[in-house]
């Protein structure tokens, strides 16, 4: 028989429950939110939801304008380049390449970036006086025009373009993370934590991680958007992926021409790029004021 409650007990929301209670607040961070997601899926299952292959040629149907128009036709509902190729199939596929490889540079960044400006922040004297000369050299470098550098000396292609983006946000998550954890060790919670005997590896990892996650998040945001828009210019200046393939800046590259007579060809991806950025903004500032206000709420 089961037993009558005495007591009302008053349950409260998991710190992941907390997150997305104060993320869904504004419902402008919601519309992005949703539109990450859409474009995750896109990348994810781009080859199963396109009607056409990115590269199959329809050369009965040249330079078909968008559904909506006149000249339009409902086969092809964004429209066909200047080689009949389907545009909605092209930018679904073009997701993965822009947005999805965008994600994984970031992904795999933001983990040896994090390691690397740890142990630079742990460390002193000439070797932490060093890095942060080196650091700040890197950093005043566009990061654009050390990307195309490093694929000048590699070579073009999508792979050297990936690995020197790659290269080129490291530095960047480095900076962010020493100089957070630098701050964070001078304040009174870590000193109480050295003098209860805590180790340095313990603070850092149970202390000043909690403390510092919504500088590091958006930076990952910051970063992504850089590497979108940094994969998009270097596919539109021939270095990134190579044709056919449907890299939204090389579709950009490829419509310059035909512009004043098909301009689809150019303001489709341009929109896609645009579209892609500003969700991933709107994500990070809705992360970055929800762990924000967790914090003030403990």
């Amino acid at each position: 028989m089961a037993r009558d409650k005495i007591y009302q007990e008053e349950e409260f929301p998991s710190p992941i429950q907390q997150l997305w209670q104060s993320f869904r607040e504004t419902p402008v961070v919601m519309v992005g939110f949703c539109c990450f997601v859409f474009l995750v899926a896109l990348a994810l299952f781009s080859p199963i939801i396109t009607p056409y292959s990115s590269i199959e040629n329809h050369l009965d149907s040249l330079l078909v304008p968008p559904a909506w128009d006149d000249k339009g036709n409902v086969s092809f509902l964004l429209g066909t380049d200047n080689l009949g190729r389907d545009m909605l199939s092209r930018l679904i596929h073009g997701a993965s390449l822009t947005f999805g490889s965008s994600f994984i540079v970031v992904i795999i960044s933001l983990f040896l970036g994090v390691i690397i400006g740890s142990l630079a922040a742990l460390t002193k004297g000439l070797k932490s006086s060093f890095l942060n000369h080196f650091l700040d050299v890197v950093l005043s470098i566009p990061s654009l025009l050390f990307a195309i550098v490093i694929v000048a000396i590699l070579g073009p292609g999508l792979e050297n373009t990936l690995f020197a983006i790659t290269v080129v946000l490291i530095p960047q998550f480095v900076h962010v993370t020493r100089n957070a954890i630098s701050e964070e060790f001078d304040k009174d919670y870590v000193l109480a934590s050295r003098l209860d005997g805590a180790s340095k590896y313990r603070i850092l990892i149970y202390s000043i991680f909690p403390n510092i996650i919504d500088k590091i998040i958006r930076q990952a945001t910051l970063a992504q958007s850089a590497a979108i828009l940094d994969i998009a210019a270097l596919g539109f200046l021939g270095l990134g992926a190579p044709i056919p393939l449907p890299e939204w800046g090389a579709m950009l590259a490829n419509g310059i021409d035909l512009f004043y007579i098909a301009p689809w060809t150019v303001y489709l991806p341009g929109l896609a790029i645009l579209f892609s950025v500003i969700a991933t903004n709107l994500v990070g500032e809705g992360m970055r004021h929800a762990v924000r206000a967790r914090k003030e709420y403990q």
